[in-house]
């Protein structure tokens, strides 16, 4: 997961910093209207689930992984044979990504970036359809990152919502890190955009509670309808 900005470019002491760090460290995801979630870090730094798994199978190569944290996902790819490149803003993110075998770039996925155009898969796990505060403005960004028949595959939240809000990191003792615009998406919701995008959803699963959806080009073959 990444807010789309450098969490970590201030001091250590900015929880995200210090979460990515630690790879245990709780950190919250705090919302403008006050409501607090907890990220799940443990997950991050962990080998892939079950409900990743659901993902990885459906990635074909090679994929970008988008917002990829410590790297799990891609890792796992390159470790199958898969070509898979991480993007994301926080350093610490991307040196975990490359101390553990990955490929990994530092950068906002709104920056240019290799092969765009070129991507077979490009991914928006951990709740990342929320980078930059814009959903719309992402899948559009996202899916010029893929070929005529490229896929994005995207968590979105277990329940109906739809929302745009400015977020901080927290810590448990209530320290937060610098604001930055996020948003959170229901299926319902990401379904609607992509309709305004002229992009067809091509599959929907649940693992457990959390729920992906396949988005590809309207008329392209990139995968079954659901």
């Amino acid at each position: 997961m990444t807010s789309g900005e450098d969490p970590s470019s201030r001091a250590d002491a900015d929880p995200y910093a210090l979460a990515l760090r630690s790879g245990r460290e709780p950190v919250y995801l705090r919302l403008g209207d006050g409501r607090r979630i907890r990220m799940p870090v443990h997950r991050w730094f962990a080998q892939p689930t079950a409900a990743d798994e659901s993902v990885l199978h459906r990635c074909a190569g090679p994929v970008l992984d988008v917002g990829c944290g410590p790297g799990r996902l891609c890792r796992a790819l390159l470790g199958r044979g898969i070509f898979a490149l991480g993007v994301d803003a926080a350093p610490r993110a991307v040196a975990h990504t490359l101390g553990l075998g990955g490929i990994a770039l530092c950068r906002s996925v709104f920056d240019r970036l290799p092969a765009e155009g070129d991507w077979q898969t490009a991914l928006l796990i951990d709740g990342n359809i929320g980078i930059g505060g814009d959903p719309h403005a992402l899948l559009r960004r996202c899916i010029r990152l893929v070929t005529a028949t490229g896929v994005l595959i995207v968590e979105v939240g277990p329940h109906d919502v739809e929302e745009r809000c400015t977020a901080r990191f927290e810590d448990i003792h209530n320290h937060q890190g610098p604001p930055f615009p996020w948003a959170r998406l229901g299926a319902p919701a990401l379904r609607r955009i992509a309709e305004d995008l002229a992009l067809s959803v091509t599959d929907q699963w649940k693992y457990g509670n959390r729920c992906f959806l396949t988005l590809g080009r309207r008329g392209s073959s990139s995968g079954r309808r659901c």
